[in-house]
């Protein structure tokens, strides 16, 4: 009894729980953040006036920087301190975010975005590292990753409804402004709630992978982006190879050293590789969509910013209450299984907008939102517990912070690549249904975006006016359906790739119950054995007594 009480771990308490929330705030945030300004676009663009292809980077340069930061800043936590690291991110998140909501040039805006990734990398492996160094008992932790991963999707799914909100009150500028004062509570509230954490083991910070891991993204992203632009193919597909040169590379030096910024070995693990195969194609396809989707509310349907919050609000509901189905599904049914059959209905809906129309589609673009949206949700809920749980313990915090990497990475892959083809259609479709008598600089601006359309017609007659935008909104809603095409094969790839490559995964219920019993058999066993030597040792002085 006193060996087992001895080797219990250490359950969490109040104080634990209390630092939960406060880890919970950033993580919450930082995600949100990939996606609040989808409805701030239109005012961005009056404001800033950036060229279709800076408003692309300015929404998605964020998660990458974000993606490919984020397993060099696990490292420098262990190395100065996870709560330092934390804090120091999130007062650097707030300063630039003041930067940020009072910039008026689109450039520096790309770059105070890429900035407050950077910020962002700091702080989310140091949100779950620490509950890791917080949360011992097994049970404990696997509620407290659930509780985080849940406030991950709320970010993601509430940010351009209060987006809406912030802005029929304020400015697109509040958008930024808003994460001073959650910031200043971690800030405030990470002394007195969240122990510190080094880790004596660290390796040294390889400054050559990081460079190898940017080299990697950066130009393979801007390839993508670039695709858009008819008179550039050849530079389009010379940064593609020159990303995948660099990531070859990137992966090489990662084998041959001996302390890795990032284990690739992990990737040997079927499930670890199926499971954020499957997340980073579920997360490309919706942030694509996602996109597109807000765009079409303000700019083609010309509801407000606060109706098309509210037009996201039943979808968003629907998400947090599959996100609390999921894990309980999955205690009966495989995983993979589980997971593939949301991609499926994921399918459904990404069909349905394949439908919409520029005049009356609204109604089928809500519908298909509601079914879609929804049924990403178990491939979220359920591929961190999947890649963290099918590695050993002491590779838990790497395995996490592949899923963290994996999610905002496919989300911003999603906006570049959907993005990107939404912008191309457009372009291809609207050149030529112009009026021939508009001003020269309408008519650039018109061809470029809708953003550009819809501002330019604000200044026009109303029959120009009309002329301009029922062409363009057409155009517009052309880019939709084919970003809805693309997304919606993305999402079938995904769940062919879940049922084949997670079939193997029981469901966690039937592992529970298959670990308990193993618990007792091995308790069982180990009782024997104990009783067996007892009954030996004390019928030895028997036999001498005897002889006697």
């Amino acid at each position: 009894m006193s060996s087992a009480n001895t080797s219990a771990e250490p359950r969490a308490g109040r104080r634990e729980w209390l630092g939960l929330g406060l880890l919970v705030l950033p993580s919450f945030l930082l995600f949100m953040m990939l996606t609040i300004l989808f409805l701030a676009i239109p005012h961005i663009a009056a404001d800033l006036n950036p060229s279709s292809t800076e408003m692309l980077w300015i929404l998605d340069i964020y998660g990458f920087t974000m993606a490919g930061f984020l397993v060099t800043m696990g490292t420098l936590a262990d190395r100065i301190g996870r709560r330092r690291l934390l804090m120091i991110g999130a007062a650097v998140f707030g300063i630039v975010s003041v930067a940020a909501a009072f910039t008026g040039d689109p450039s520096l805006m790309i770059f105070w975005r890429a900035v407050l990734g950077i910020a962002a990398a700091t702080q989310m492996p140091s949100t779950l590292g620490l509950i890791f160094t917080m949360f011992q008992d097994a049970k404990q932790r696997g509620v407290a990753i659930g509780v985080w991963a849940a406030g991950i999707s709320a970010g993601v799914a509430l940010g351009p409804l209060l987006s809406g909100v912030l802005l029929e009150a304020f400015s697109w500028r509040a958008t930024f402004l808003v994460a001073v004062p959650v910031m200043a509570i971690v800030v405030i509230g990470a002394p007195l709630l969240l122990p510190e954490h080094r880790d004596a083991n660290a390796g040294k910070l390889d400054l050559v992978s990081v460079a190898l891991l940017l080299a990697t993204l950066l130009p393979f992203i801007y390839g993508v982006k670039t695709l858009a632009k008819d008179d550039s193919l050849g530079v389009a597909l010379g940064t593609i190879v020159a990303g995948v040169a660099f990531g070859t590379w990137f992966v090489i030096r990662q084998l041959r050293s001996s302390s890795p910024l990032l284990d690739v070995r992990l990737f040997a693990n079927r499930t670890v590789s199926g499971a954020l195969g499957v997340f980073v194609l579920a997360a490309a396809g919706m942030g694509g969509v996602y996109l597109m989707f807000t765009q079409y509310l303000q700019l083609v349907a010309d509801l407000s910013p606060l109706r098309a919050g509210f037009a996201i609000l039943p979808a968003a509901v629907l998400l947090v209450g599959v996100s609390m189905f999921s894990p309980i599904l999955a205690r009966r049914v495989r995983p993979g299984n589980v997971i593939a059959g949301g991609l499926a209905i994921q399918v459904i809906g990404y069909l349905m907008l394949t439908q919409v129309d520029s005049t009356a589609g609204l109604p089928l673009l809500i519908a298909g939102f509601i079914v879609l949206y929804p049924a990403v949700n178990p491939a979220m809920a359920l591929t961190t517990d999947l890649v963290v749980g099918s590695v050993p313990p002491e590779k838990a915090g790497a395995a996490s912070g592949l899923s963290t990497t994996a999610n905002d990475l496919g989300i911003s892959l999603g906006i570049a690549l959907i993005g990107s083809i939404g912008v191309a259609t457009y372009r291809g479709q609207v050149d030529g249904t112009l009026p021939a008598n508009l001003p020269a600089e309408v008519a650039a601006a018109a061809k470029d975006s809708l953003d550009g359309a819809v501002s330019a017609a604000s200044g026009l007659s109303a029959d120009l006016s009309t002329a301009v935008l029922e062409p363009a909104r057409a155009a517009f809603t052309s880019g939709l359906n084919l970003g809805a095409v693309v997304a919606a094969v993305i999402a079938a790839a995904a769940a062919i790739l879940a049922a084949v490559r997670l079939r193997h995964v029981p469901p966690t219920g039937k592992a529970a119950a298959d670990a308990k019993a193993a618990e007792q058999t091995e308790a069982a066993d180990a009782k024997a054995d104990t009783t067996g030597d007892t009954t030996a040792d004390a019928g030895q002085p028997v036999a001498e007594t005897d002889a006697v």
